[in-house]
C-alpha cells in the first residue's frame, strides 16, 4: 500500500502540464463512427448499410449508429444542404415493381433512424432505386459533399 503511494507520487511530476492549446476543444470534431458489421464508409462523408436480399427492417446495431449519425447531422447547419437516402435491391430482374418497394422501404428504413438521431426530417431526401446494373441490397446515406453539391 505505502509502495503504491509512493510511485504515484513519484510519476506526478514526470508528466507535464498540457498547454492551453492542447485541451480539447469544445468544436473538435467529432471522433469517426464505430461502423458495426453491414455499415461501410463511402468516399466524402457518405455511409452504405447493407442488407440481406429481400429483407427491409435495420439490425439493432446499425439503427443505433445511424442515430448517432443523425445526432452529428442536425449538428450541422441547415444552409450545409439535404441529405439523400438512396435504396436498392437485388430483387427479381423480372420484376421491377418488387424491388422498388423493397429499396423503397430500405431507405425509409434508414431515414427513420436518421431521424430518430434529431435530424430533422424535412432535410431528408428518399430515392428509391429499385434494382440497379450493380443489385445491391443496399441504402446509402449521401450528406450533400458526397452527392457533389453544397446548399440548395
Amino acid at each position: 500500500m505505502n509502495r503504491r503511494r509512493v510511485l504515484r507520487c513519484a510519476c506526478v511530476g514526470l508528466l507535464p502540464a498540457l498547454p492551453a492549446t492542447a485541451q480539447p476543444s469544445r468544436n473538435a470534431p467529432a471522433p469517426p463512427l464505430a461502423l458495426p458489421a453491414g455499415m461501410s464508409p463511402l468516399p466524402r462523408g457518405a455511409y452504405r448499410v447493407q442488407f440481406r436480399a429481400g429483407q427491409t427492417e435495420l439490425a439493432p446495431a446499425a439503427r443505433e449508429t445511424l442515430g448517432e449519425l443523425g445526432k452529428r447531422l442536425a449538428s450541422l447547419p441547415e444552409g450545409r444542404g439535404r441529405i439523400t437516402v438512396e435504396g436498392q435491391a437485388s430483387g427479381p430482374a423480372n420484376d421491377p415493381s418488387t424491388a422498388r418497394r423493397i429499396a423503397l422501404a430500405r431507405a425509409n428504413a434508414v431515414r427513420a433512424a436518421l431521424v430518430a438521431g434529431g435530424l430533422a426530417e424535412t432535410r431528408v431526401d428518399v430515392r428509391a432505386l429499385g434494382r440497379t446494373p450493380a443489385a445491391l441490397d443496399a441504402a446509402d446515406v449521401l450528406p450533400p459533399e458526397a452527392r457533389g453539391g453544397g446548399g440548395r
